[in-house]
């Protein structure tokens, strides 16, 4: 069964930076693809970052470009979201989420990703 794990979440002022991880178990994740999303209150879920895991084919939400990277480190079976320059906009729980069989354009829609991890909270104070 696939497990996703996020840490890293937290407060943080304005212009600060975090680092979110997702540590993945339970399959050989080579033909996966992994995304981030997050949710702030009385709002739907959004997607913010996808990789392939085995290519390391990136793909951003205009919102998060240049601002945000998504890598991930196969040894560790970790992906990872270094987040720059985060406003107040940027709060919200952050959740890790995958699907298989990665290929072709990565995925942005919430129904698209087949496991999920529990979230972690981000909030980023004025």
């Amino acid at each position: 069964q696939v497990q996703l794990v996020e840490t890293g979440g937290g407060l943080v002022q304005a212009g600060g930076s975090l680092r979110l991880s997702c540590a993945a178990s339970g399959r050989t994740f080579s033909s996966y693809a992994m995304g981030w999303f997050r949710q702030a209150p009385g709002k739907e879920r959004e997607f913010v970052a996808a990789i392939s895991w085995s290519a390391g084919n990136t793909y951003y939400a205009d919102s998060v470009k240049d601002r945000f990277a998504i890598s991930r480190d196969v040894a560790k079976n970790t992906v990872y979201l270094q987040m720059n320059s985060l406003t107040p906009e940027d709060t919200a729980v952050y959740y890790c989420a995958a699907y298989m069989p990665a290929g072709g354009r990565l995925r942005v829609g919430v129904h698209e990703y087949m496991y999920w991890g529990q979230g972690t909270q981000v909030t980023v104070s004025s």
